[in-house]
């Protein structure tokens, strides 16, 4: 078969050059341009190393980009939308991985993002970026919006509670602990090292933009309350979400462990991860760096109507990179897991 042709704007950065790692090694893709202004002209290598000796592409600026098969817009949030239209003459089939077009209501910029949204019109064109949940639009898609990191690995973990009405809509409390990579690879004060290294540092307590993605994936018409708060730690992948939600009944573990196997048995990249001994009993952010597996597992409180739920991604990998290939390939009508079946490595 022939080749999908694709191109990648804003190739330089964290979640790009993932996104490269993995295109390069898709046999069904040939990548034609990589865009980036800081790295112009230069071997993909000079921003990312790991791909030395495994491609001569040179980095293009983004006012070269030619017309292709499938344009990947991996821009910092904002970047996209003003640019959309002139983008879908590029190419006839565009995923996002910034912001830009994940929330169904514009409202909502003004609200999380603290912008009107500048091309409201496209935002119904698009469709929001899990797999697991939006699978069947995916596939007659021309246009898919990535979701956010912390919101894929919240959302994958709650999703089916929250589908079969059996937590509370109002008492959600939800803490993630997250890696350096999820701020992207622009130096700032705060990534300095003697800054960053050793943090536990609570960097955004409240009204984080990604809590606007879970209300409108999990809210089913029903008012819903998400309290989030955000946790930078000492690692450089990974998200490790702890979410706890209120039983409207006392259900025993069996009876949820039912609820999550009923939900994803047959989802490639959905582990549920719940052992009785050993290091490895509930989810852990180190075993799944460069993978696009989802990690769940979760505890009831013996003492009260309390569930502990735990789930966790590589941010670059199912938050990100690994996500969007995830919905290239569903796109495209290639097996859902093409280039993605890296299972990680033990001990790292």
């Amino acid at each position: 078969m022939n080749k999908i042709r694709v191109s990648v704007a804003g190739g330089s950065g964290y979640a790009g050059g993932e996104l490269l790692r993995l295109l390069l090694f898709h046999p069904n893709v040939e990548i034609k341009q990589v865009t980036s202004e800081r790295f112009y002209g230069k071997l993909l290598h000079k921003a990312h190393p790991n791909l030395r000796k495994v491609t001569n592409i040179k980095f293009s600026g983004l006012a070269e980009l030619e017309e292709c098969d499938l344009l990947f817009l991996c821009l910092p949030h904002g970047k996209s939308m003003g640019n959309i239209e002139n983008y879908k003459k590029i190419a006839p089939k565009i995923i996002d991985l910034s912001g830009d077009f994940r929330l169904s209501n514009p409202l909502d910029y003004d609200k999380w993002y603290g912008h009107p949204h500048s091309n409201p019109a496209m935002l119904k064109e698009f469709v929001y970026g899990i797999p697991e949940l939006h699978r069947e639009e995916m596939k007659k898609a021309n246009y898919i919006s990535s979701a956010g990191c912390n919101a894929t690995t919240v959302i994958l973990g709650l999703y089916p509670l929250f589908k079969e009405g059996l937590v509370m809509e109002d008492r959600t409390c939800i803490e993630v602990k997250v890696g350096s990579s999820e701020g992207g690879n622009a130096a700032s004060e705060s990534s300095h090292h003697p800054e960053r290294a050793g943090a536990v540092r609570s960097y955004k307590p409240t009204q984080h933009r990604h809590v606007a993605e879970m209300l409108q994936e999990m809210s089913f018409g029903k008012k819903l309350d998400i309290h989030f708060s955000a946790t930078s730690i000492d690692m450089v992948r990974g998200i490790l979400a702890t979410s706890h939600v209120f039983l409207k009944e006392n259900l025993d573990e069996k009876e949820i462990w039912k609820v999550y196997r009923n939900a994803y048995k047959d989802e490639p990249f959905i582990r549920i991860v719940k052992e009785s001994s050993g290091n490895y009993r509930f989810p852990e952010p180190k075993l799944l760096i460069g993978t696009n597996y989802v990690d769940i597992g979760f505890e009831k409180d013996p003492f009260s109507n309390r569930l502990v739920v735990i789930s966790s991604i590589d941010n670059l990998m199912k938050g990100a990179a690994g996500q969007a290939l995830q919905a290239f390939n569903l796109m495209y009508g290639f097996p859902e897991t093409l280039g993605l079946e890296f299972p990680g490595l033990h001990p790292i």
